[in-house]
């Protein structure tokens, strides 16, 4: 991976989320606040913004402009654990040698680790964890990431704003989820 690959991620990214904001939103609507698909897309706009500015030319540089601009302009959770996650991507990230999955585990990890959650308690992280593994075995594609974003529909929340529903938020998928889904979905696009 390298620095054209996330400048190309990021565009991907971009677009999918415009394109989804008031999906997103309304899956928030059902079991949050229903800021998510906003928050997302003036997130990606910052993203945009930010890397047209610093210029980096690094991969650690680049993800952590990406990850300045998630935590400032990305509102509740998203930013910080978004920002999170591109964080520890750019403490993984060597000059010579960027393996994708290690990428990737270092992200879900540090995504667990900030919003304390585990596979199963209806987060992002039942996106990330499973699709980092995935990823390390060279087995994440988007079927796969489409089989982990609908695994949170039946499951009931155990962290995050959706908790306070209890048994009502089973039955909707997770918000966080699914930009995460989308995330990693271009993100393989952008590696092809």
């Amino acid at each position: 991976m390298n620095v054209e690959q996330v400048k190309q991620w990021m565009q991907l990214f971009s677009a999918e989320i415009e394109k989804n904001k008031d999906y997103l939103s309304q899956l928030d609507t059902d079991i949050g606040d229903g800021d998510h698909g906003n928050n997302m897309a003036r997130g990606v706009k910052a993203v945009e913004a930010g890397l047209a500015k610093d210029q980096p030319t690094d991969l650690a540089q680049t993800f952590k402009s990406i990850a300045m601009s998630l935590i400032s302009k990305v509102g509740g959770a998203s930013g910080p654990l978004y920002g999170t996650a591109f964080l520890e991507m750019a403490k993984a990230a060597k000059d010579d040698e960027n393996d994708l999955p290690a990428l990737l585990q270092a992200a879900a990890a540090g995504v667990a680790k900030r919003g304390g959650a585990k596979v199963g308690d209806k987060t992002m992280v039942d996106v990330w964890l499973p699709a980092a593994a995935d990823a390390k075995q060279g087995q994440l594609n988007d079927a796969v990431i489409d089989k982990l974003v609908a695994a949170t529909k039946p499951l009931r929340a155990l962290k995050g704003r959706a908790s306070y529903l209890g048994e009502r938020s089973i039955g909707h998928l997770d918000p966080g989820a699914v930009s995460t889904g989308m995330l990693l979905k271009t993100l393989l696009q952008a590696t092809k």
